[in-house]
């Protein structure tokens, strides 16, 4: 189920708005590997916090 959650969220700027999504992608492409892996440490970090205060 959470799976599935995912690919509808991931898949709501593509459908709405290619364009938009397509600059995301190469801003991204641009970024340092350190900047990125904050980025990611952050996304983990913020889902572990929801799924702990959610089962809380």
């Amino acid at each position: 189920m959470a799976i599935a959650l995912v690919l509808v969220i991931e898949g709501i700027t593509p459908a709405l708005s290619p364009t938009s999504f397509r600059r995301g992608l190469i801003m991204v492409a641009q970024m340092s590997d350190r900047v990125l892996r904050r980025i990611g440490l952050a996304a983990m970090l913020g889902g572990a916090l929801l799924i702990y205060l959610i089962k809380g």
